[in-house]
């Protein structure tokens, strides 16, 4: 019976321990898939490691520059992890700010693409037509998709790429419905197209109207949580205040401060974040 116990035991774990092995590495490649799409979507074309090697780096400046500073160790763990969030914080920043100046010209494009279906142009040809007469920012994806297209003859293929080099909800959005229309046919895609750009325009109106009201709000609970840490490291600054943040207590004080500090100002940007689309056909 204790041979049997074991066997089953043992089975279990190496059953647990393929499924874990399994998992991780899809895991993984998910991280880091979004980790490039944010990196594509922020105009850095880079490989999702360089910016874990950036943050890595970000991180040892920041501590030691607080070592250097004050002397606290404490405020060196609270530098690292502050340098640890603030590359992809800058990169999330550069893709929003990206995506909304985007977002004004998708309605452009839609209304671009009905005007060529409607002069007698096939999608692939009205969206290469983009690479010269569109919106000044998105020209060199329809440029490429075009010379893509040219090359390959291959239009799903170039659809693709042309995805991910847009990489944005709206335009996956644009080049799902020319895929779809292409495949399927119909006289409607002009009509889905130019609805579709009243749509946009009219999200976009609203969206900076709400944008616009909040900002204030936004950048003072940005200001609160930030001055406690500057009026800390001036502190620190002092022997004596240097000495009483060096103990296990004055450790325990920054920890909790950092935590309440990283948590509230997490609360605050998702209770005030804007519903957003996801990019959800990759």
């Amino acid at each position: 019976m204790g041979a049997l116990l074991g066997l089953a035991l043992g089975s279990g774990l190496l059953l647990v321990e393929g499924g874990v092995s399994r998992r991780m590495p899809r895991a993984r490649r998910r991280w880091l898939a979004r980790r490039a799409d944010l990196l594509r979507q922020a105009g850095f074309p880079a490989a999702a490691g360089r910016l874990v090697a950036i943050e890595l780096l970000s991180g040892t400046v920041l501590a030691s520059l607080a070592v250097v500073l004050t002397g606290v160790a404490g405020l060196a763990v609270v530098g690292f992890g502050l340098g640890l969030l603030v590359p992809s914080a800058v990169v999330r920043r550069a893709a929003r700010s990206r995506t909304a100046d985007r977002r004004a010209l998708w309605p452009e494009v839609a209304d671009s693409l009905a005007s060529g279906v409607r002069a007698g142009l096939s999608l692939p040809e009205a969206l290469a037509a983009l690479g010269e007469r569109g919106p000044e920012p998105l020209r060199p994806a329809f440029a490429a998709f075009g010379a893509d297209h040219r090359t390959s003859g291959r239009t799903a293929e170039a659809l693709d790429r042309l995805r991910d080099r847009l990489s944005d909800p709206v335009g996956d959005r644009v080049v799902e419905t020319v895929r779809l229309a292409r495949e399927v046919g119909g006289t409607d895609v002009g009509t889905v197209l130019r609805t579709l750009a009243a749509f946009l325009r009219e999200d976009a109106r609203t969206r900076a109207e709400l944008e616009a009201r909040q900002s204030w709000t936004v950048n003072a609970a940005r200001v609160a949580v930030a001055a406690p840490w500057l009026v800390l490291v001036l502190l620190g600054s002092q022997p004596e205040a240097a000495r009483a943040y060096g103990t296990a207590t004055g450790a325990v004080v920054l920890g909790a401060g950092g935590l309440a500090c990283v948590l509230s100002y997490r609360a605050m940007v998702r209770i005030g974040r804007l519903p957003t689309e996801r990019r959800v056909l990759r």
